[in-house]
């Protein structure tokens, strides 16, 4: 089991390393949180712009939806950073009440938020769409740098394959819930943005409202200097090659997850050749998001349990790797079926146990949020650079067995990689 060093007595509590087990009431109000911020992330972007974009310019709607969402790309991969730097400097009063540092970034994340996507819905150009889908990511990656800092602000190293289960499966359950939420319960492009809004304000608020959240002591806080919190966003591999280690292997493994999802529904029209791709594409979905949950939380604890964490991840990124060559070397529904299982089995475990790795590797204390949105670099910009290496692998370099097959092996490589970590078992 994984020893935690004992903290120093003048350490504040923000700052300290956790002892105190969270209980459930925890767990379950960030895992509605977590739900919350991620339906607000994908639903738009998979139903909801893709419909308003289709309605302002239907001659050019790929090439004008390709413009939205990478400018929102590019929001999340500035902005989740930068607002974690903040989160870890914030020290507000209130009256004669010191208040915590994370939960006013959630709670005006989600409200500002919601607020940009209520004018989201109201956009008639292709300007005024980008413009306030920009504002809104950068909201929620705000409430997303605070509420993934919360895991190492308050969960004990023995504890965090667990809580990183539960807070991993909101990733996918987010997007089946909210297409659910805009297709089937309410009617209308402007509807559904409404009802998003309110989802993101009813899941999120309760967290931030109700569970504690340590102040940060003025001593404690260092000088806010546009400077010195640019220049903080380098991390050197050489003095912190862990930290190091664990972006880059994230940045594998989920340039990988890009290069396999990305032209999903495509592979399903024009590889497998099923008569129904829409309906298809949900059903994998569905069967992905199942082999997530049945997974991701119990990874996460097992590996709790046995203090080791690199050879969940490898495992995780040989299953991943499998479902990929599956789908490489034999096209068809029922191996479809049998991939996104596989698929989705193998990411809960990577998400819950390399997402508890993490959190032992950061650097400092102090920059928690900032490090954790670097990290999430990793997760933004494979997000950005897999349209751009799919498209010629697909056009000129073999087509989708191609695809799969460099799929495989980018997943398989970032995985393995996990082992040139060497704080964590």
């Amino acid at each position: 089991m994984t020893t935690v060093n004992p903290t120093p007595a003048s350490l504040p509590a923000a700052l300290a390393e956790p002892t105190v087990p969270v209980r459930r009431s925890w767990i379950a109000l960030i895992f509605a949180a977590n739900l919350g911020v991620w339906m607000a992330f994908f639903t738009p972007i998979q139903v909801l712009l893709p419909q308003q974009v289709e309605r302002i310019a239907p001659a050019d709607k790929e090439a004008m939806l390709a413009v939205v969402t990478g400018l929102g790309a590019l929001a999340a991969v500035l902005a989740n950073p930068l607002a974690g730097a903040l989160s870890d400097r914030t020290s507000l009063r209130l009256a004669d009440r010191h208040l915590g540092r994370r939960h006013v970034w959630t709670a005006t994340g989600a409200v500002v938020g919601a607020f940009a996507l209520v004018v989201l819905a109201r956009q008639d150009s292709i300007a005024g769409v980008a413009v306030a889908w920009v504002a809104a990511q950068v909201c929620f990656n705000a409430m997303l740098a605070s509420l993934t800092a919360a895991i190492p602000d308050r969960v004990p190293v023995a504890q965090r394959g667990g809580v990183s289960g539960w807070v991993g499966i909101p990733q996918a359950l987010g997007l089946v819930v909210g297409a659910v939420l805009v297709t089937a319960v309410v009617a209308g492009n402007a509807a559904g943005y409404a009802a998003i809004a309110l989802a993101v304000l009813l899941l999120s608020l309760p967290f931030a409202l109700l569970t504690q959240d340590d102040p940060l002591p003025r001593e404690h806080r260092s000088p806010l200097r546009a400077r010195a919190l640019v220049a903080s966003m380098w991390i050197s591999p050489r003095r912190h090659p862990d930290f190091a280690w664990a972006w880059f292997t994230r940045f594998l493994v989920q340039t990988g997850n890009a290069l396999g999802t990305l032209y999903l529904l495509y592979f399903l029209t024009d590889g497998v050749r099923v008569a129904d791709p829409e309906a298809a594409l949900l059903v994998l979905i569905l069967l992905y998001t199942l082999g997530m949950m049945l997974t991701a939380v119990v990874a996460g604890r097992l590996s709790d349990r046995s203090g080791r964490r690199k050879v969940f991840v490898i495992v995780s990124g040989l299953i991943m790797a499998v479902a990929a060559v599956l789908l490489a070397v034999a096209p068809t529904w029922p191996m479809a079926i049998v991939a996104a299982l596989l698929l989705g089995a193998g990411y809960g475990v990577y998400l819950a146990v390399d997402a508890a790795l993490i959190t032992q590797v950061l650097p400092a204390a102090t920059d928690r949020a900032k490090d954790l949105g670097v990290i999430n670099i990793a997760n933004s910009a494979p997000q950005v650079l897999g349209p751009a290496l799919s498209a010629p692998i697909v056009v000129h370099l073999g087509g989708y067995p191609t695809l799969y097959a460099v799929t495989a092996v980018v997943t398989l490589v970032g995985s393995v990689l996990v082992l040139k970590i060497k704080a964590v078992p």
